[in-house]
């Protein structure tokens, strides 16, 4: 008895030895995020952040000042729910049932029978990039960050993209590591269309469910996410953490506290994939109610628990974490929402915009088979209904209406969304959901129309690597004439003070433009690479060259000067361009 005693006179101490020390650390961690608060020491370390990390003109100092004091509030917030979670019965109680709670949904889970469907569909999805890997191109951004080695996905909010990257490239420095980050991407990718599989399949993972999967990671807009060859891992990633979640799906706490933690790593990796989550959750509803697996009343509290928690996750992101960012000084996507008054009319316009814009990237052989795909869901949905066979027939309808439109994601409520092809990668996901949900537990014919549609999208990643390659090529003979003709008119250029502007572009190749006739998009994805305005290209077929006596005069700086309206003299003409000059201004025009 005395040695039990003692025992838990031992423990006692030691739980109040960890109090005090999490009580202190706590106090010293809400000083300094309410001093924080404080306009006086705000600006202190504005300054201070501004003078020795940012390097930027003290005309940022609003925004660094919503970055910090957002970042203060968030740190109060997190050390007092830390505080709850250890110091009370409740909170300890809380912590504990969430931990079971996962144990729980972790060991019903068979992770051995996901690795041979991983390992096939790792296959397939290395075959797709295949020919984009032999192109070796640097896509977009990949120029900047191979030729300089700076990530810059902080800018962008992407603060997980910015951690992993140091671990994945052993270095705060980036080098051009390919093609490993695509590999990890492919990898990452087959595991998501694995659990996806076995989430919508009702736990069942089949072969022609997995093949069913393929437009997850081979539809038109993800191949674009796939030719990056610093990002491609993290947009993969932005896929799986918006999957995860439904792994824990049969107990309501985990399932809360994991899909907040994944959807705050998707918002920190790539917010393209904000509509993911709840297309799954819409599906899901509708087989709990098709199937008469769950009461209405299960389904409806299931639908508005995921709902209210992805709510809580974006806004959390976007008040604490999210950089403010404006279009309009950026020449890129907006942050900001539509205001009150316009937010309906704003939403409609940009899904809108949504819609035409697939239905112009797509060509007639894709569009019919997703039309017929389409109309199998609802057949489907009717056939297997254990409800009246009108009502699910009424319902199905606007279950793919609302999943298109979910497919967009967080985008349809920006003043001014981003409609380039990796932004629209949440289709490919609703065309894998619709398509996994079809043939689980169908006839043979829905499976063949699926395929067809699905061996279409790997024929297209084949082409499109190729012409990528093959624009390259192309690309890099006009710059090397180009860059011919100016060393030829100044010899020493580093010596002197010129500036250069680009007009039009060059134009695709005859492989591109054979593709386009079919498949619109591939004119979307594949870069000219001599195009105006442009400030990666100006990097490129100057820097990337070893010809960097120039200066670029970008439309985005304070001085710029539109060169068309200087009136230059011709110095140059030639079959693939003309050269204007006054000896210090060089517009070069591009002839197609």
């Amino acid at each position: 008895m005395n040695y039990e005693n003692m025992t838990q006179h031992k423990s006692n101490r030691k739980t109040k030895a960890w109090n005090s020390i999490i009580i202190l650390l706590s106090g010293i961690g809400l000083i300094v995020f309410i001093s924080v608060l404080f306009p006086q020491i705000r600006r202190m370390i504005l300054d201070y952040l501004l003078e020795h990390f940012i390097h930027r003109e003290i005309s940022t100092y609003q925004i660094w000042f919503k970055v910090l004091l957002s970042s203060a509030v968030c740190g109060i917030c997190c050390i007092l729910f830390f505080d709850y979670c250890t110091l009370t019965n409740s909170g300890r109680s809380l912590v504990q049932k969430v931990k079971w709670e996962i144990k729980d949904c972790w060991s019903e889970i068979n992770f051995r029978s996901f690795l041979k469907p991983s390992i096939l569909l790792l296959c397939i999805y290395f075959l797709g990039i295949l020919t984009i890997i032999r192109a070796n191109f640097l896509y977009r951004d990949d120029i900047l960050r191979a030729g300089e080695g700076s990530r810059l996905w902080f800018c962008g909010s992407r603060y997980v993209s910015e951690i992993l990257s140091i671990f994945i490239h052993t270095d705060t420095v980036l080098t051009d590591i390919s093609p490993l980050p695509q590999l990890l991407a492919i990898l990452i990718l087959s595991l998501s269309s694995v659990l996806l599989v076995y989430i919508i399949g009702n736990k069942k993972i089949t072969t022609v469910g997995l093949l069913a999967s393929i437009p997850l990671g081979l539809s038109p807009y993800f191949l674009e996410c796939l030719s990056y060859k610093f990002d491609s891992v993290y947009m993969a990633l932005s896929i799986l953490a918006s999957i995860v979640p439904f792994l824990f799906v049969a107990r309501k706490k985990s399932f809360v506290f994991v899909s907040i933690i994944s959807l705050l790593i998707m918002c920190m990796t790539y917010q393209a994939s904000s509509g993911i989550y709840m297309m799954i959750v819409v599906v899901l509803c509708f087989q709990y109610w098709n199937n008469r697996e769950k009461t209405n009343k299960e389904i409806l509290s299931f639908l508005v628990t995921s709902a209210i928690t992805f709510c809580f996750a974006l806004l959390f992101f976007k008040f604490f974490f999210m950089k403010p960012a404006n279009a309009q000084e950026t020449g890129y996507v907006s942050y900001s929402m539509f205001p009150a008054s316009h937010i309906i009319s704003g939403t409609l316009g940009n899904i809108k915009n949504y819609a035409i814009i697939i239905n112009n990237d797509l060509g007639v052989i894709w569009k019919t088979s997703i039309v017929i795909v389409l109309l199998f869901f609802i057949t489907k949905s009717v056939y297997s209904s254990t409800q009246r066979k009108i009502l699910s027939f009424f319902i199905s309808i606007p279950i793919i209406i609302l999943s298109f439109i979910l497919s967009y994601g967080a985008y349809s409520l920006l003043a001014v969304p981003l409609y380039d092809p990796r932004a629209l990668l949440g289709f490919g996901i609703f065309l894998a959901i619709i398509c996994i949900y079809i043939v689980s537990d169908y006839k043979k014919i829905a499976s063949i129309v699926v395929l067809a549609l699905n061996w279409c999208f790997l024929v297209f990643a084949f082409s499109y690597g190729n012409a990528l390659a093959d624009q390259a090529r192309y690309a890099e003979f006009r710059i090397t004439i180009l860059l011919h003709d100016l060393s030829g008119l100044y010899p020493n250029a580093s010596e002197e003070d010129l500036s250069i502007q680009l007009k039009n572009s060059i134009d695709f190749t005859p492989t591109v433009k054979n593709i386009a006739k079919h498949y619109p998009v591939i004119e979307k994805l594949v870069q000219t690479r001599l195009a105006e305005g442009v400030s990666w290209d100006d990097y490129y077929y100057l820097d990337y060259f070893n010809y960097c006596g120039y200066k670029i005069a970008n439309w985005l700086d304070v001085d710029y000067i539109d060169f068309n309206a200087l009136d230059l003299p011709v110095a140059l003409d030639s079959y693939y361009h003309t050269i204007k000059s006054d000896g210090k201004h060089i517009l070069v025009i591009l002839k197609h």
